[in-house]
Protein backbone atom coordinates (compact mmCIF):
# COMPACT_ATOMS: atom_id res chain seq x y z
CA UNK A 1 0.00 0.00 0.00
CA UNK A 2 3.10 2.28 0.26
CA UNK A 3 3.50 2.73 -3.00
CA UNK A 4 -0.54 3.49 -3.14
CA UNK A 5 -0.27 6.16 -0.57
CA UNK A 6 2.58 7.78 -2.32
CA UNK A 7 0.74 8.60 -5.66
CA UNK A 8 -1.95 9.62 -3.56
CA UNK A 9 -0.03 12.04 -1.20
CA UNK A 10 1.45 12.96 -4.80
CA UNK A 11 -1.89 14.20 -6.53
CA UNK A 12 -2.82 15.84 -3.17
CA UNK A 13 0.06 18.38 -3.22
CA UNK A 14 -0.07 18.73 -7.00
CA UNK A 15 -1.95 21.54 -7.24
CA UNK A 16 0.10 23.39 -4.38
CA UNK A 17 3.32 22.45 -6.04
CA UNK A 18 1.69 24.30 -9.29
CA UNK A 19 0.80 27.05 -7.29
CA UNK A 20 4.49 27.52 -5.83
CA UNK A 21 5.54 27.46 -9.11
CA UNK A 22 3.21 30.06 -10.33
CA UNK A 23 4.25 32.14 -7.31
CA UNK A 24 7.72 32.15 -8.18
CA UNK A 25 6.85 33.46 -11.36
CA UNK A 26 5.16 36.48 -10.63
CA UNK A 27 8.05 37.17 -7.89
CA UNK A 28 10.55 36.77 -10.30
CA UNK A 29 9.35 37.83 -13.59
CA UNK A 30 10.41 41.68 -14.69
CA UNK A 31 6.79 42.32 -16.62
CA UNK A 32 5.06 41.40 -13.57
CA UNK A 33 3.96 44.15 -10.84
CA UNK A 34 4.55 41.65 -8.50
CA UNK A 35 8.30 41.41 -9.58
CA UNK A 36 9.16 45.05 -8.08
CA UNK A 37 7.48 45.21 -4.68
CA UNK A 38 9.84 44.58 -1.64
CA UNK A 39 10.68 41.44 -0.78
CA UNK A 40 9.76 39.95 -4.03
CA UNK A 41 13.10 37.83 -4.29
CA UNK A 42 13.00 36.41 -1.40
CA UNK A 43 9.40 35.22 -2.15
CA UNK A 44 10.24 33.91 -5.15
CA UNK A 45 13.04 32.26 -3.91
CA UNK A 46 10.60 30.78 -1.16
CA UNK A 47 8.27 29.78 -3.94
CA UNK A 48 10.82 27.91 -6.38
CA UNK A 49 12.43 26.26 -3.05
CA UNK A 50 8.97 24.95 -2.37
CA UNK A 51 8.39 23.95 -5.60
CA UNK A 52 11.37 22.20 -6.55
CA UNK A 53 11.13 20.19 -3.20
CA UNK A 54 7.60 19.14 -4.19
CA UNK A 55 7.54 18.29 -8.22
CA UNK A 56 8.05 15.66 -9.41
CA UNK A 57 11.20 14.54 -11.47
CA UNK A 58 10.99 13.10 -14.83
CA UNK A 59 13.62 11.41 -16.47
CA UNK A 60 16.32 13.84 -17.95
CA UNK A 61 17.87 14.38 -21.33
CA UNK A 62 21.32 13.69 -22.36
CA UNK A 63 21.60 16.62 -24.15
CA UNK A 64 24.56 15.98 -26.25
CA UNK A 65 24.36 18.09 -28.95
CA UNK A 66 27.83 18.46 -30.11
CA UNK A 67 31.52 17.04 -29.46
CA UNK A 68 34.63 18.54 -30.26
CA UNK A 69 36.55 16.27 -32.29
CA UNK A 70 40.17 16.86 -33.78
CA UNK A 71 39.61 20.41 -33.54
CA UNK A 72 35.89 20.46 -34.78
CA UNK A 73 32.43 20.72 -33.16
CA UNK A 74 30.69 17.71 -34.91
CA UNK A 75 27.43 17.40 -34.06
CA UNK A 76 25.78 14.24 -32.15
CA UNK A 77 22.51 12.63 -33.20
CA UNK A 78 21.24 10.16 -30.50
CA UNK A 79 19.58 6.67 -32.38
CA UNK A 80 18.48 3.38 -30.93
CA UNK A 81 20.10 0.78 -32.42
CA UNK A 82 18.27 -2.17 -29.91
CA UNK A 83 15.55 -2.40 -27.99
CA UNK A 84 14.74 -5.07 -25.10
CA UNK A 85 11.42 -4.56 -22.65
CA UNK A 86 13.99 -3.28 -20.18
CA UNK A 87 16.70 -1.48 -21.96
CA UNK A 88 17.61 -0.12 -24.97
CA UNK A 89 21.25 0.55 -26.65
CA UNK A 90 21.40 4.06 -27.37
CA UNK A 91 24.28 5.16 -29.99
CA UNK A 92 25.51 8.28 -30.06
CA UNK A 93 26.70 8.90 -33.43
CA UNK A 94 28.46 11.56 -35.06
CA UNK A 95 26.95 13.76 -37.50
CA UNK A 96 29.50 12.73 -40.33
CA UNK A 97 29.63 11.12 -43.63
CA UNK A 98 30.67 7.66 -43.81
CA UNK A 99 33.90 8.42 -45.41
CA UNK A 100 34.56 10.98 -42.53
CA UNK A 101 33.49 8.38 -39.63
CA UNK A 102 35.69 5.61 -41.49
CA UNK A 103 38.79 8.49 -41.58
CA UNK A 104 38.38 9.15 -37.94
CA UNK A 105 38.82 5.24 -37.38
CA UNK A 106 37.55 5.75 -33.90
CA UNK A 107 37.03 2.59 -31.43
CA UNK A 108 33.72 1.10 -30.72
CA UNK A 109 33.09 1.32 -26.90
CA UNK A 110 29.80 0.04 -25.31
CA UNK A 111 29.11 2.06 -21.84
CA UNK A 112 27.57 -0.30 -19.55
CA UNK A 113 24.77 2.15 -17.55
CA UNK A 114 24.15 0.91 -13.68
CA UNK A 115 20.82 -0.31 -13.31
CA UNK A 116 21.04 1.09 -9.40
CA UNK A 117 18.41 4.22 -9.50
CA UNK A 118 19.41 6.41 -11.44
CA UNK A 119 19.17 7.24 -15.20
CA UNK A 120 21.85 6.12 -17.30
CA UNK A 121 21.87 10.19 -17.89
CA UNK A 122 24.11 9.94 -14.56
CA UNK A 123 26.57 9.30 -17.35
CA UNK A 124 26.24 12.13 -19.19
CA UNK A 125 29.32 13.91 -18.28
CA UNK A 126 31.39 10.53 -19.01
CA UNK A 127 29.83 9.97 -22.02
CA UNK A 128 30.62 13.63 -22.91
CA UNK A 129 33.99 13.30 -22.36
CA UNK A 130 34.59 9.80 -24.32
CA UNK A 131 33.16 10.88 -27.34
CA UNK A 132 35.84 12.45 -28.17
CA UNK A 133 38.13 9.94 -29.00
CA UNK A 134 35.36 7.03 -28.98
CA UNK A 135 32.27 5.89 -30.91
CA UNK A 136 29.86 5.42 -27.71
CA UNK A 137 26.78 3.31 -27.42
CA UNK A 138 25.44 2.60 -23.87
CA UNK A 139 22.19 0.79 -21.94
CA UNK A 140 19.65 3.04 -21.37
CA UNK A 141 17.86 1.11 -19.14
CA UNK A 142 13.90 1.17 -18.33
CA UNK A 143 11.61 2.09 -15.59
CA UNK A 144 10.27 -0.59 -14.47
CA UNK A 145 6.80 0.71 -13.77
CA UNK A 146 6.57 1.37 -17.08
CA UNK A 147 7.14 -2.22 -18.31
CA UNK A 148 3.79 -4.26 -18.45
CA UNK A 149 3.88 -7.37 -16.56
CA UNK A 150 3.78 -9.28 -20.11
CA UNK A 151 7.00 -8.76 -20.62
CA UNK A 152 7.90 -11.26 -17.73
CA UNK A 153 10.28 -10.80 -14.95
CA UNK A 154 14.30 -9.61 -15.00
CA UNK A 155 16.57 -11.23 -13.08
CA UNK A 156 20.36 -10.51 -12.44
CA UNK A 157 21.30 -12.90 -14.91
CA UNK A 158 18.64 -11.39 -17.73
CA UNK A 159 21.21 -8.08 -16.82
CA UNK A 160 24.08 -10.20 -18.21
CA UNK A 161 22.20 -11.89 -21.18
CA UNK A 162 21.26 -8.35 -22.21
CA UNK A 163 24.89 -7.37 -22.08
CA UNK A 164 26.08 -10.65 -24.10
CA UNK A 165 23.53 -9.61 -26.60
CA UNK A 166 24.92 -5.86 -27.30
CA UNK A 167 28.15 -7.35 -27.08
CA UNK A 168 27.65 -9.75 -30.23
CA UNK A 169 25.63 -7.25 -32.02
CA UNK A 170 28.16 -4.67 -31.90
CA UNK A 171 31.22 -6.96 -33.16
CA UNK A 172 33.89 -8.19 -32.08
CA UNK A 173 36.01 -4.75 -32.10
CA UNK A 174 33.85 -3.20 -29.05
CA UNK A 175 35.51 -2.10 -25.68
CA UNK A 176 33.15 -1.98 -22.65
CA UNK A 177 33.26 0.45 -19.91
CA UNK A 178 30.91 -0.50 -16.96
CA UNK A 179 30.90 2.15 -14.08
CA UNK A 180 29.85 0.85 -10.54
CA UNK A 181 27.17 -1.68 -10.51
CA UNK A 182 27.57 -3.42 -14.00
CA UNK A 183 31.16 -4.42 -13.00
CA UNK A 184 29.76 -7.71 -11.90
CA UNK A 185 27.31 -8.53 -14.51
CA UNK A 186 29.80 -7.18 -17.42
CA UNK A 187 32.63 -9.73 -15.67
CA UNK A 188 29.77 -12.35 -15.88
CA UNK A 189 28.72 -11.71 -19.24
CA UNK A 190 32.67 -12.05 -20.49
CA UNK A 191 33.66 -14.47 -18.44
CA UNK A 192 30.81 -17.10 -20.40
CA UNK A 193 31.69 -15.88 -23.70
CA UNK A 194 35.33 -16.66 -22.98
CA UNK A 195 34.10 -20.27 -21.64
CA UNK A 196 32.35 -20.67 -24.43
CA UNK A 197 35.63 -19.68 -26.66
CA UNK A 198 32.92 -16.74 -27.87
CA UNK A 199 34.45 -15.30 -31.27
CA UNK A 200 32.76 -12.27 -30.33
CA UNK A 201 34.60 -11.47 -27.37
CA UNK A 202 35.45 -7.90 -26.65
CA UNK A 203 38.63 -6.09 -27.08
CA UNK A 204 38.64 -4.65 -23.41
CA UNK A 205 37.07 -3.96 -20.18
CA UNK A 206 37.41 -0.92 -18.30
CA UNK A 207 35.92 -1.59 -14.61
CA UNK A 208 35.51 1.52 -12.05
CA UNK A 209 33.73 1.94 -9.28
CA UNK A 210 32.65 -1.14 -9.16
CA UNK A 211 31.59 -3.89 -6.24
CA UNK A 212 33.48 -6.82 -7.51
CA UNK A 213 34.31 -8.30 -3.94
CA UNK A 214 33.05 -6.49 -1.68
CA UNK A 215 34.72 -8.07 1.56
CA UNK A 216 37.51 -5.62 0.66
CA UNK A 217 37.19 -2.24 2.07
CA UNK A 218 33.58 -2.23 3.00
CA UNK A 219 31.40 0.77 3.04
CA UNK A 220 28.13 1.98 4.50
CA UNK A 221 26.16 0.93 1.42
CA UNK A 222 27.55 -2.65 2.17
CA UNK A 223 27.15 -2.72 5.56
CA UNK A 224 23.14 -1.94 4.77
CA UNK A 225 23.05 -4.97 2.59
CA UNK A 226 24.64 -7.11 4.83
CA UNK A 227 23.26 -6.49 8.20
CA UNK A 228 19.55 -7.17 7.01
CA UNK A 229 18.51 -10.33 5.43
CA UNK A 230 17.33 -10.54 2.31
CA UNK A 231 13.61 -11.54 3.94
CA UNK A 232 13.59 -7.91 5.55
CA UNK A 233 14.29 -6.64 2.11
CA UNK A 234 11.43 -8.31 0.27
CA UNK A 235 9.49 -6.87 3.01
CA UNK A 236 10.24 -3.64 3.58
CA UNK A 237 10.79 -2.25 0.52
CA UNK A 238 9.77 -4.14 -2.55
CA UNK A 239 5.96 -2.82 -3.78
CA UNK A 240 3.42 -3.63 -6.25
CA UNK A 241 3.20 -1.02 -9.25
CA UNK A 242 -0.22 1.13 -8.59
CA UNK A 243 -2.75 0.96 -12.09
CA UNK A 244 -1.73 4.59 -13.22
CA UNK A 245 1.59 3.12 -14.86
CA UNK A 246 1.67 0.42 -16.98
CA UNK A 247 3.96 -2.02 -15.41
CA UNK A 248 0.50 -2.21 -12.97
CA UNK A 249 1.00 -5.09 -10.13
CA UNK A 250 4.92 -5.69 -11.05
CA UNK A 251 7.07 -5.98 -8.07
CA UNK A 252 9.21 -3.38 -7.94
CA UNK A 253 12.07 -1.50 -5.82
CA UNK A 254 9.98 1.96 -5.87
CA UNK A 255 12.27 5.07 -7.41
CA UNK A 256 10.90 7.38 -4.08
CA UNK A 257 12.31 4.51 -1.91
CA UNK A 258 16.03 4.67 -3.07
CA UNK A 259 15.67 8.40 -3.28
CA UNK A 260 14.98 8.58 0.07
CA UNK A 261 17.86 6.09 1.03
CA UNK A 262 20.04 8.46 -1.33
CA UNK A 263 19.13 11.72 0.70
CA UNK A 264 19.23 9.66 4.09
CA UNK A 265 23.53 8.79 3.68
CA UNK A 266 24.04 12.84 3.65
CA UNK A 267 21.14 14.52 5.00
CA UNK A 268 23.33 17.31 6.24
CA UNK A 269 24.78 18.15 2.87
CA UNK A 270 21.61 17.88 1.03
CA UNK A 271 19.72 20.18 3.54
CA UNK A 272 22.54 22.48 3.05
CA UNK A 273 22.44 22.07 -0.77
CA UNK A 274 19.08 23.39 -0.48
CA UNK A 275 19.86 26.06 1.47
CA UNK A 276 22.50 27.39 -0.54
CA UNK A 277 20.11 27.39 -3.46
CA UNK A 278 17.54 29.70 -1.96
CA UNK A 279 20.24 31.65 -0.91
CA UNK A 280 21.47 32.05 -4.22
CA UNK A 281 18.41 32.86 -5.68
CA UNK A 282 17.81 35.92 -3.28
CA UNK A 283 21.29 36.93 -4.26
CA UNK A 284 20.31 37.03 -7.60
CA UNK A 285 23.49 34.71 -8.07
CA UNK A 286 21.35 32.63 -10.88
CA UNK A 287 24.47 31.18 -12.26
CA UNK A 288 25.17 29.50 -8.50
CA UNK A 289 21.49 28.60 -8.47
CA UNK A 290 21.52 26.91 -12.04
CA UNK A 291 24.60 24.71 -11.03
CA UNK A 292 22.30 23.32 -8.15
CA UNK A 293 19.19 23.04 -10.10
CA UNK A 294 21.23 20.63 -12.61
CA UNK A 295 22.23 18.44 -10.16
CA UNK A 296 19.05 18.03 -8.56
CA UNK A 297 17.50 17.44 -11.58
CA UNK A 298 19.47 14.21 -12.41
CA UNK A 299 19.97 13.45 -8.77
CA UNK A 300 16.23 13.52 -7.70
CA UNK A 301 15.19 11.60 -10.69
CA UNK A 302 14.70 7.93 -9.70
CA UNK A 303 13.89 4.74 -11.50
CA UNK A 304 11.88 1.87 -10.10
CA UNK A 305 14.06 -1.48 -10.39
CA UNK A 306 12.36 -5.32 -11.01
CA UNK A 307 12.09 -6.37 -7.36
CA UNK A 308 13.67 -10.15 -8.81
CA UNK A 309 17.21 -8.57 -9.73
CA UNK A 310 17.41 -6.10 -6.72
CA UNK A 311 17.09 -9.05 -4.53
CA UNK A 312 19.00 -11.10 -6.55
CA UNK A 313 21.78 -8.16 -6.72
CA UNK A 314 21.41 -8.36 -2.74
CA UNK A 315 22.07 -11.80 -2.51
CA UNK A 316 24.92 -12.52 -4.85
CA UNK A 317 26.68 -9.95 -5.29
CA UNK A 318 26.87 -8.18 -1.37
CA UNK A 319 25.55 -10.98 0.90
CA UNK A 320 27.08 -14.32 -0.61
CA UNK A 321 30.03 -12.63 -2.42
CA UNK A 322 28.96 -15.20 -5.43
CA UNK A 323 31.61 -14.11 -8.27
CA UNK A 324 35.02 -13.89 -6.00
CA UNK A 325 33.77 -17.41 -4.41
CA UNK A 326 33.90 -18.54 -7.87
CA UNK A 327 30.22 -20.25 -6.82
CA UNK A 328 28.23 -18.61 -9.27
CA UNK A 329 26.13 -20.30 -11.62
CA UNK A 330 23.96 -18.78 -14.38
CA UNK A 331 22.04 -21.20 -16.70
CA UNK A 332 23.53 -24.22 -15.28
CA UNK A 333 27.29 -22.49 -16.20
CA UNK A 334 29.44 -21.26 -13.71
CA UNK A 335 31.26 -18.13 -14.24
CA UNK A 336 34.39 -18.33 -15.08
CA UNK A 337 36.92 -15.08 -14.89
CA UNK A 338 39.86 -17.52 -14.93
CA UNK A 339 38.81 -18.28 -18.48
CA UNK A 340 39.71 -14.51 -20.15
CA UNK A 341 42.73 -14.55 -21.82
CA UNK A 342 42.64 -12.08 -24.61
CA UNK A 343 40.37 -9.53 -23.34
CA UNK A 344 42.62 -6.51 -21.66
CA UNK A 345 41.35 -5.11 -17.84
CA UNK A 346 41.64 -1.86 -16.98
CA UNK A 347 40.36 -1.13 -13.62
CA UNK A 348 39.72 2.57 -11.78
CA UNK A 349 39.31 3.07 -8.09
CA UNK A 350 38.80 6.15 -6.34
CA UNK A 351 40.69 6.81 -3.41
CA UNK A 352 37.63 8.30 -0.81
CA UNK A 353 34.99 6.05 -2.55
CA UNK A 354 32.09 5.78 0.00
CA UNK A 355 30.48 3.56 -1.81
CA UNK A 356 33.09 0.95 -3.40
CA UNK A 357 35.47 1.09 -1.37
CA UNK A 358 39.47 0.39 -2.43
CA UNK A 359 40.13 -2.88 -3.15
CA UNK A 360 36.84 -3.72 -4.64
CA UNK A 361 37.19 -3.36 -8.40
CA UNK A 362 40.80 -4.15 -8.16
CA UNK A 363 39.74 -7.65 -7.25
CA UNK A 364 38.89 -8.09 -10.91
CA UNK A 365 42.56 -8.88 -11.08
CA UNK A 366 42.79 -11.48 -9.03
CA UNK A 367 39.95 -12.91 -10.37
CA UNK A 368 41.25 -12.72 -14.32
CA UNK A 369 44.68 -14.55 -13.36
CA UNK A 370 45.32 -15.40 -17.14
CA UNK A 371 45.23 -12.33 -18.36
CA UNK A 372 48.53 -11.42 -19.66
CA UNK A 373 49.98 -8.54 -17.22
CA UNK A 374 50.77 -6.44 -20.29
CA UNK A 375 46.71 -6.12 -20.67
CA UNK A 376 46.18 -5.47 -17.36
CA UNK A 377 46.22 -1.94 -16.19
CA UNK A 378 44.88 -0.68 -12.38
CA UNK A 379 44.70 3.02 -10.91
CA UNK A 380 43.26 4.62 -7.82
CA UNK A 381 42.54 8.22 -8.35
CA UNK A 382 43.35 10.32 -5.34
CA UNK A 383 41.56 12.17 -3.53
CA UNK A 384 38.15 11.15 -5.89
CA UNK A 385 35.19 9.86 -4.31
CA UNK A 386 33.04 7.85 -6.08
CA UNK A 387 31.04 10.02 -8.62
CA UNK A 388 34.58 11.44 -9.32
CA UNK A 389 35.48 8.89 -11.12
CA UNK A 390 33.25 9.68 -13.83
CA UNK A 391 31.96 12.85 -13.70
CA UNK A 392 33.70 16.19 -12.97
CA UNK A 393 36.88 17.98 -13.83
CA UNK A 394 39.11 15.41 -12.61
CA UNK A 395 36.97 12.69 -14.93
CA UNK A 396 37.77 15.20 -17.93
CA UNK A 397 41.61 16.04 -17.44
CA UNK A 398 42.67 13.00 -15.92
CA UNK A 399 40.75 9.72 -15.78
CA UNK A 400 38.83 9.78 -19.35
CA UNK A 401 42.42 10.60 -20.91
CA UNK A 402 43.85 7.41 -19.76
CA UNK A 403 40.76 5.05 -20.51
CA UNK A 404 40.51 6.66 -23.78
CA UNK A 405 44.46 6.01 -24.30
CA UNK A 406 44.01 2.20 -22.78
CA UNK A 407 41.21 1.51 -25.42
CA UNK A 408 43.20 2.97 -28.27
CA UNK A 409 46.10 0.56 -27.10
CA UNK A 410 44.16 -2.60 -27.40
CA UNK A 411 42.34 -1.93 -29.67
Amino acid sequence: MLYQFHELNKNFINPLVQLAEASAKLFSNPVSPLAHTPFAQRLAAGYELMYRLGKAYQKPEFGIESVPVEGTQVGIVEEIIAEKPFCGLLHFKKDLSGAERAKLNQPKLLVVAPLSGHHATLLRDTVRALLEQNDVYITDWANARMVPVEAGPFHLHDYVYYVQDFIRLLGPDVHLLSVCQPTVPVLAAVSLMASENDPKLPRSMTMMGGPIDTRKSPTKVNDLATTKPISWFENNVVYGVPPNYPGHGRKVYPGFLQHAGFVAMNPNRHAQSHWDYYMHLRQGDNESAESIRKFYDEYNAVLDMPAEYYLETIQTVFQEHHLPKGTWEIGGKLVRPQDIKTVALLTVEGELDDISGPGQTQAAHELCCNIPKEKQEDFVAPGVGHYGIFAGSRWREMICPMVSKFIRKHA
